[in-house]
C-alpha cells in the first residue's frame, strides 16, 4: 500500500470487492476485485484489470455526488484497487434508477430495450442471495425490517438528485446512463452512499452508436470487455 493508512483484518467479502478494518472503527478500506459474476453468480469469470478501472471511475464519481451535496461513504484514494471509506451498516434494498428501458425490466414487461419511460422509474431490490435479489415494493421492504418508510424515501429522493448529477455528466462525455444500481447504508445514523459506481453497477451506451460500454458485455458474450470499462474510464476520468 501507499498510504500510512495500515490494512487489518478482513471483515466482508463480496462478489466484486473485499473490505478490511483499519485502526480506526470507522473508516474501512474498500478493496476492488478483478471477478465478475452474472445472473446471481451463475455465471463467473475475470475482466482483468477491472478493479482498478472501477476503483478509479468510482472515486471520480463519488467527488463528483459530494460537490453536488449528495454524502458518499468515500473519503480518499489510497492505491490503485483501495480507497478508504466511511464504514456503514448496509440497508439490505438495492434502489435502481431506469431512464431507458434494458434488462431485467424489458424481460419482465416484454418491453423493447431503448423505450424511454415518460420519467426516471425507481425500483427497489431486496438484497438476498438465497432469493436472487427479488424485486419489492417499499411495503415490501418495510414489512422486511429492511428499512422505514423514512428511510426509504430518502434513499429514493438521493437516487434521483443522483440520477439527475449523472445524466448530465455522462451526456457531457458522450454515454447514456441508461440505468444504475445504488446502495445506501447508516454512518453514526446518517445515510451515505456507498458500494460503488461503475459499469459493474451501471449500463452506460455510446450515443452515437448505442454499443454497450458495461458488464452486458460481459453478461451476453459479446467481448471487448475490457476495451468497454478502458473507454468508459477514459471518458470519466478524462484520460
Amino acid at each position: 500500500m501507499t498510504d500510512t493508512i495500515q490494512r487489518g483484518r478482513q471483515i466482508y467479502e463480496g462478489k466484486a470487492k473485499i473490505l478490511y478494518e483499519t485502526d480506526d472503527p470507522d473508516l474501512v478500506i474498500q478493496y476492488f476485485k478483478d471477478e465478475a459474476t452474472a445472473f446471481n453468480a451463475l455465471k463467473r469469470g475475470v475482466i482483468e484489470g477491472k478493479g482498478v478501472l472501477n476503483n478509479r471511475i468510482s472515486e471520480r464519481l463519488f467527488l463528483l455526488l459530494e460537490g453536488e451535496g449528495i454524502p458518499t461513504h468515500f473519503i480518499r484514494h489510497l492505491s490503485d484497487r483501495e480507497m478508504l471509506v466511511k464504514r456503514l451498516k448496509i440497508f439490505p434494498v438495492e434502489v435502481i434508477v431506469r431512464n431507458l428501458v434494458a434488462g431485467s425490466l424489458a424481460k419482465r414487461l416484454g418491453l423493447e430495450e431503448g423505450r424511454t419511460p415518460p420519467y426516471p422509474l425507481v425500483e427497489f431490490n431486496y438484497k438476498n442471495d438465497a432469493l436472487g435479489d427479488p424485486l419489492i415494493t417499499e411495503d415490501h421492504a418495510v414489512l422486511l425490517g429492511a428499512a422505514t418508510p423514512d428511510q426509504l424515501q430518502r434513499m429514493r429522493a438521493y437516487a434521483l438528485r443522483v440520477n439527475d448529477v449523472l445524466l448530465k455528466f455522462f451526456d457531457e462525455r458522450g454515454l447514456l446512463l441508461v440505468d444504475f444500481k445504488l446502495e445506501f447504508g447508516l454512518h453514526k445514523g446518517e445515510i451515505l452512499l456507498g458500494d460503488e459506481i461503475c459499469p459493474d453497477t451501471c449500463r452506460l451506451w455510446d450515443k452515437q452508436t448505442m454499443e454497450k460500454l458495461d458488464k452486458d458485455r460481459f453478461r451476453r458474450d459479446l467481448g471487448k470487455v475490457e476495451e468497454a470499462y478502458q473507454e468508459v474510464c477514459r471518458r470519466v476520468c478524462g484520460e
